[in-house]
């Protein structure tokens, strides 16, 4: 597909008139387009498209279909019958009442574009210029950020159904780009054990013999790392991404010796052990599925998961609509206290700096007061920390890094409202 910029119509006529009597007390995308207008432009997304091929949907219209399908929850089959049907959708659009729609396979292309590119923020970027050509948007205010957790779209493993799994994963990986190098190297056995995905198959339940099937495990998992290292390997094999994630999670939940010669001359007997659990290292550098090794695993209070921290800055302004400004996201093993620095830096390189910077206790930390040099962010407040021993407060006291903050390490309070 390729992208022939052209200059964006007016809402048709019959569109409108049709819309409007249908809302006459006014919708919230009839006033989205009139006061907005469509804030993007063809040109704003022409890196992602070739300079020749069959020419594409305009993306300007697929972005605010993305928006529109996330703010209702909608699949992508939803949001096409929409654009269809809807009308006003086909305001919001530009689309005449006739206009057939697009294959909902479309949506999934752009957004797969957009993380090739690394274009995601630019969806948020020109609602902000467009926000704050209006006046909406003002540097110098007041903001405040804020967390919650994102669950991977994963399957939660057991460490036996992980080790099993990523090997599988290597394999189908291998097959695919080498398939007569991983065909002379795979006894008949692998096919029986890593045809079907482990949670399919029968794992035994009696210990013993679990623990005889993580060795079997781990001794093919070593049997393949050492034929990707081998000299006569495949060239590009062992620069795959599965294969840093296979040798990551090998290194977490194996251990591996190698023992003296039983004769001499004779190479070394090489072990496998599986590790129990106490010896396993901290979980941040644990890998929780071959299919996200970026995803981890965080016990917060009442909540455990496994996935992602998002951490999102608005504006909070008594008199002004309330905007969002940034979107960070980390592992969910990634401290909030990690945090404040990279989003403060974020807000400045915008040209959003806030006067006032509200935060959860979480993101305050001793730390901050020695790493700050950003003059830009005048106040920087957060609910006070209450001692464990004393009754809880809602009286909060601000706290600016011109003073001492309290440590990370301290206990949180029980409320953690930062307005």
């Amino acid at each position: 597909m390729s992208l022939h910029p052209h200059i964006i119509e007016p809402v048709p006529e019959e569109t409108a008139r049709i819309a409007r009597a249908a809302f006459p007390k006014g919708h919230p995308y009839l006033t989205f387009r009139d006061a907005l207008g469509t804030i993007f432009q063809d040109e704003d997304f022409i890196t992602l498209f070739p300079a020749w091929g069959q020419p594409g949907l305009p993306p300007w219209r697929l972005a605010l279909v993305t928006i529109m399908q996330f703010r209702e929850n909608l699949a992508d089959r939803q949001a096409a019958e929409a654009v269809r049907a809807r009308i006003d959708w086909k305001y919001l659009l530009s689309l005449d009442l006739t206009d057939p729609g697009f294959d909902f396979s479309v949506l999934s292309e752009f957004r797969d574009r957009l993380l090739a590119g690394n274009a995601a923020e630019v969806l948020l970027e020109k609602l902000l210029e467009r926000c704050r050509a209006l006046g909406l948007l003002k540097a110098r205010g007041q903001q405040r950020t804020d967390s919650t957790h994102v669950l991977a779209a994963i399957r939660v493993l057991n460490r036996l159904e992980l080790v099993a799994e990523t090997l599988r994963a290597t394999l189908n990986a291998l097959a695919t780009v080498a398939p007569d190098w991983l065909q002379g190297l795979a006894p008949l056995a692998w096919y029986e054990r890593y045809g079907r995905r482990i949670e399919d198959t029968r794992l035994p339940r009696e210990q013993a013999q679990r623990d005889a099937y993580a060795q079997t495990v781990g001794e093919d998992g070593c049997h393949l790392l050492d034929a990707l290292d081998a000299p006569e390997a495949p060239k590009g094999l062992r620069e795959l991404p599965i294969i840093a994630t296979l040798r990551q999670t090998w290194q977490r939940h194996y251990e591996r010796s190698t023992g003296e010669a039983p004769l001499p001359g004779s190479p070394a007997v090489s072990g496998v052990r599986f590790k129990p659990n106490r010896e396993l290292p901290p979980a941040a550098e644990g890998i929780e599925s071959p299919y996200d090794a970026e995803a981890r695993y965080r016990h917060k209070r009442d909540t455990a998961w496994t996935g992602y921290m998002v951490h999102v800055s608005e504006t909070c302004e008594p008199t002004t609509p309330h905007l969002l400004t940034h979107v960070h996201t980390t592992p969910a093993t990634v401290h909030e206290a990690q945090c404040t620095i990279p989003i403060q830096q974020a807000l400045i390189d915008k040209e959003m700096p806030p006067r006032e910077h509200f935060v959860d206790a979480a993101y305050i930390c001793s730390g901050l007061q020695s790493k700050r040099t950003r003059p830009a962010i005048s106040a920087f407040s957060g609910p006070h920390y209450v001692p464990l021993s004393l009754p809880s407060s809602p009286h909060y006291m601000p706290l600016s890094l011109q003073s001492s903050a309290p440590a990370c390490n301290h206990p949180r309070p029980a409320h953690i409202n930062c307005l």
